[in-house]
């Protein structure tokens, strides 16, 4: 019986963790075999906790879950109270063109190999095989924007830093994200932590950097945990280290945290903050 409750912040927020400990004995307590997966969040949190169990392939969705609803997930599942049917099928996943948060909610966000069987690591394997020009080229052509509010073009950012002349290149991922009321980054981030590292991985072979910083504000306790999970994992993996991917080129990173800045919404603040931590 696989089961995946999230991990997310807000999930926690909402109770998930003691939900996760209620199944694990709920389970024993039936002496039921299950798979436990603490995914990322699907984006619906009005009906966080949302536990889904899998049913001949399908993800069931249960929600918003409480602890009394436990013992229902290991009876007739169509007669929950909660039940909602296949998550994909709500109308509001309907509605959705999912990108970014494509793998977020679906995948185990610290399984690398669970990353790579939803069609991930393919794109650093085909920039492995290309010059740095050519992955800054594709970069440009894609017309792929920055996240934050000015959506610069990364292409163009790209191609300044890979025309610097520089002993040492960097790639900085700012996560802080300053603006009030928006979360989308952390989301991403205890989701879907290896999109973001593969990212930057592929950046910096298209720049010739060798070293990545992500900064993480304090106040994201479990984004901060997942990433610094998932870069040890990446590390250990041979994705990250003195050969990328068997890429023969070194690309290492780490995650830096600070106090929340909106100030580092601007790259020289940014930046500073990382060359002098307080």
């Amino acid at each position: 019986m696989r089961i995946y409750l999230p991990m997310d912040s807000a999930a926690q927020a909402l109770g998930a963790d003691e939900l996760a400990v209620l199944s694990m004995a709920e389970a024993a307590k039936h002496g039921a075999d299950i798979n436990l997966i603490r995914n990322g969040s699907r984006g619906m949190i009005w009906l966080e906790p949302l536990v889904e169990v899998v049913v001949n392939g399908v993800h069931v969705g249960f929600g918003p879950m409480q602890s009394a609803d436990v013992a229902g997930l290991f009876g007739d599942l169509s007669v929950h109270p909660k039940v909602l049917g296949p998550v994909d099928a709500l109308p509001w996943m309907q509605r959705q063109t999912r990108l970014t948060f494509a793998r977020v909610g679906v995948i185990d966000p610290l399984d690398l190999a669970d990353y790579a069987a939803h069609g991930s690591l393919e794109g650093l394997r085909r920039a492995i095989a290309m010059t740095g020009a050519e992955i800054v080229a594709e970069v440009t052509a894609s017309g792929l924007r920055g996240r934050a509010g000015a959506g610069f073009p990364t292409g163009m950012k790209c191609n300044t830093v890979l025309g610097a002349k520089a002993s040492q290149k960097f790639i900085v991922c700012n996560a802080d994200e300053g603006d009030s009321g928006t979360f989308a980054d952390p989301m991403v981030m205890e989701g879907d932590p290896f999109t973001l590292i593969e990212g930057m991985v592929i950046a910096g072979l298209g720049v010739g950097a060798t070293k990545g910083y992500v900064y993480l504000r304090s106040e994201y306790p479990d984004a901060i945990a997942v990433m610094q999970a998932a870069v040890r994992i990446a590390q250990s993996a041979g994705v990250l280290g003195a050969a990328a991917l068997g890429s023969g080129h070194s690309f290492d990173m780490e995650i830096r945290v600070g106090a929340a800045a909106y100030v580092c919404g601007e790259e020289t603040s940014l930046l500073n903050l990382l060359l002098f931590p307080t």
